[in-house]
């Protein structure tokens, strides 16, 4: 019986949401900002082996994916707060953007993909009124 089945076996309403908590984390989290010149897109991927990443496009939409490598070791956990596994998100670019110039690059357990910004094609800002 794993950590959380035997607390979950004793009423611990605890042991539920870190279950819940740890299947929602199979997927990276992703920070996004502006520059001058360029969106910069942030994966926080710690663990994570660089040539394992891969960054596709698909007519306007940037896929960013992850798969461990064969034989990657999956320990019995006695505690799991975040996955180093496989991922996959996707993110539909406008024609703003070059794509022809993306960059990525892995440091510190982000990776950190920069979209850069066609000058002159920044997309107008507008507000939208809430009803």
């Amino acid at each position: 019986m794993n950590y959380n089945q035997s607390w979950a076996a004793k009423g611990n309403h605890f042991a539920n949401r870190q279950h819940q908590f740890t299947r929602t984390m199979q997927r990276a989290a992703v920070n996004i900002y502006k520059t001058d010149n360029s969106y910069e897109l942030l994966v926080f991927a710690p663990g994570r082996i660089k040539e394992n990443f891969h960054l596709n496009m698909n007519g306007n939409v940037l896929t960013v994916t992850y798969s461990p490598p064969e034989g990657f070791p999956r320990p019995e956990w006695i505690l799991r707060e975040y996955s180093r596994g496989g991922f996959s998100r996707s993110f539909t670019l406008n024609d703003s953007i070059d794509t022809e110039n993306i960059s990525a690059k892995y440091a510190d357990g982000v990776l950190q993909v920069s979209l850069p910004v066609i000058a002159g094609k920044e997309n107008d800002k507008k507000e939208i009124v809430i009803n």
